[in-house]
């Protein structure tokens, strides 16, 4: 093998490593970032879903209980009429 040749392959096996690190990079930034945008999407929707269902759940107690309170209020005082 000539001088030429050593110094071709050795060339072309360092860039072909270069262009595989920097696919290799480039993909597991992408699956990352893909990860992450799924992962924060069903965090958010959870959190969003648990907030929305604790606010309506307190609205309804309260509402609930003002009702109540005010039926009983309106009982009482037609019975004491």
């Amino acid at each position: 093998m000539t001088l030429q040749n050593k110094v071709r392959d050795e060339v072309l096996n360092q860039v072909s490593a270069q262009v595989r690190n920097q696919v290799l990079d480039q993909v597991r930034n992408q699956v990352l970032y893909q990860v992450w945008d799924q992962f924060s999407d069903q965090v958010s929707i959870q959190v969003r879903d648990q907030v929305r269902t604790q606010v309506w759940n307190q609205i309804w107690d309260q509402v609930r209980e003002q009702v109540f309170n005010q039926v009983r209020n309106q009982v009482s005082n037609d019975l004491r009429k």
